[in-house]
């Protein structure tokens, strides 16, 4: 079976890495390595690493300078260090995962992915959809479907990987969305498996503001990555429905607007932008086509 390594970028993470490292050292499939990370931690994230380290030979951890403030960039600065450390260490792996430092899975969760890639040679990134306390389910609850992998956890074909030029070091996030994106535009299969999930422990873009702001935050988000106007509309009026009842929608679209408004600078290339807009029209174009019919949208499966 294919070999693999992980690299997980940590930072202040002390109230649940503890659940991630126990998720990594139960797999049926255990990685070759696992770098982790500490990107600048004032609490005791490294402390608890260290205590893994001990247990488990695979485990290393590497650690950096604090920094002001969270971004994304940092993020794939912590990343690249972590896959300069594999180069120290020499170690040769055709699947690299990053994983983040809030995930946790069941025991054949890795061996399962492992399985997938071996069947196709053309799966560059494989991943599952994911819940998150208060009852969220990917599948249920967003639009991305089958075709895109989550950045909390991504195991990517390391030729992909390459093929794609790594991660971009955004400042202002997208930099999973960017790489799964651009995988798919140069041809790579993407797929998420619905017979597994992961837990995400905390709501994505809630770590350091509240769940209105994050709204408002991916509304900007979703601007800078070239998302169509008319997509965001339906994606607003969508999140409506979900707590935080209306606010959220309001926030997503505000979002939005005020970076159109503002002319936030575009973080993608034109030939992706296009892309990614191409595949929001098909999508909507087969919801609308379920409601002319009075079908359910399965937002999983949409095209």
């Amino acid at each position: 079976m294919m070999n693999y390594v992980l690299i997980t970028a940590a930072r202040n993470e002390e109230t649940v890495i503890r659940s991630t490292l126990e998720s990594v050292a139960a797999q049926t499939r255990l990685p070759d390595r696992w770098v982790i990370v500490d990107d600048g931690s004032t609490d005791h994230t490294s402390a608890i690493v260290e205590e893994y380290v001990k247990r488990h030979h695979w485990i290393e951890l590497v650690r950096r300078a604090p920094r002001a403030n969270r971004s994304f960039a940092g993020k794939v600065h912590a990343i690249n260090a972590g896959l300069e450390q594999l180069e120290a260490l020499g170690a040769h792996f055709e699947l690299l995962g990053n994983l983040d430092a809030d995930v946790s899975f069941e025991r054949d969760y890795m061996e399962f992915l492992l399985e997938r890639f071996a069947r196709d040679v053309r799966l560059g990134v494989a991943g599952t959809p994911f819940t998150e306390d208060g009852g969220y389910d990917s599948t249920r609850d967003s639009f991305e479907g089958d075709k895109y992998v989550a950045g909390p956890c991504q195991l990517f074909r390391f030729a992909c990987f390459r093929d794609i030029g790594g991660y971009v070091a955004n400042p202002a996030g997208g930099v999973d969305w960017i790489a799964v994106m651009t995988a798919r535009m140069k041809g790579w299969t993407v797929r998420a498996f619905p017979e597994k999930r992961f837990h995400h422990h905390r709501a994505m873009g809630t770590a350091e503001r509240g769940r209105v702001a994050a709204m408002f935050a991916y509304g900007q988000k979703d601007y800078y990555l070239g998302g169509s106007p008319l997509w965001q509309v339906f994606r607003a009026a969508y999140q409506t429905t979900k707590r935080p009842f209306v606010l959220g929608g309001l926030s997503l679209l505000v979002g939005y607007g005020w970076a159109a408004v503002t002319r936030v600078p575009r973080a993608v290339p034109p030939d992706l932008i296009r892309f990614h807009r191409r595949e929001q029209t098909r999508k909507l174009s087969a919801v609308f086509r379920a409601m002319l019919r009075f079908e359910r949208v399965d937002a999983f499966r949409l095209p």
